[in-house]
């Protein structure tokens, strides 16, 4: 028998005890509002919520963020309907830009769903909503409904579905962009927004 046989049959001779199936996972419940829950997640995450009681207070809204950070009164709107629609007159001194936003820009985007369970963006691809404009900017603003946050990814995923097609790509955002891969020292805006607001719209 050669050495390579006596290791091999030794390894086979050995029996491991038997071990437990581990435990099935539950879902933990989500008691209160969704939209809450959905906002100290997010913030946990260090993004900016704020809720605002209709789609009409989101400019103004707008404008605060960009003074609070010491911005230029400039928003790159992506060609989403929904963030052309909105009354962007009654947010006095905001330029409106529709070309690409860079790393020292503010964006808005709308976004469709939202995670309670994890303060989670869901971006599904579209021509209205460029992936680009959640990406390329150093602050991104995103606005999303109240009654599109859901409790967990497989709700919106099923939620995606039934809309119709499922897209070719689904981007998820928890908060701002971040690495530790340097010396596990958490670096923010590493592939994407240094940071992030989201406005919650009652509804």
């Amino acid at each position: 028998m050669s050495a390579r046989d006596d290791i091999l049959a030794t390894i086979r001779a050995r029996k491991r005890p038997p071990t437990a199936h581990p435990p099935r996972y539950q879902v933990a419940p989500i008691d209160g509002d969704l939209a809450q829950t959905f906002a100290k997640r997010a913030s946990l995450v260090n993004a900016v919520v704020q809720e605002v009681a209709s789609l009409a207070d989101v400019p103004a809204a707008v404008a605060e963020l960009l003074r609070a950070r010491n911005m230029a009164a400039e928003i790159h709107l992506p060609p989403d309907p929904n963030a052309q629609a909105l009354a962007w007159a009654s947010a006095s001194g905001i330029e409106l830009k529709t070309t690409p936003p860079g790393p020292d820009s503010a964006a808005i985007n709308f976004a469709p769903y939202g995670i309670a369970e994890t303060g989670t963006l869901v971006y599904p691809a579209a021509q209205e909503r460029p992936a680009s404009w959640h990406f390329r900017p150093g602050f991104e603003i995103a606005v999303i409904k109240a009654s599109d946050i859901k409790t967990r990814l497989e709700d919106c995923l099923a939620a995606i579905k039934a809309a119709g097609a499922f897209p070719h790509t689904v981007n998820l955002v928890t908060g701002p962009s971040r690495t530790g891969d340097i010396e596990q020292t958490l670096e923010l805006g590493a592939h994407g927004p240094k940071a992030l607001a989201i406005l919650i719209v009652k509804d």
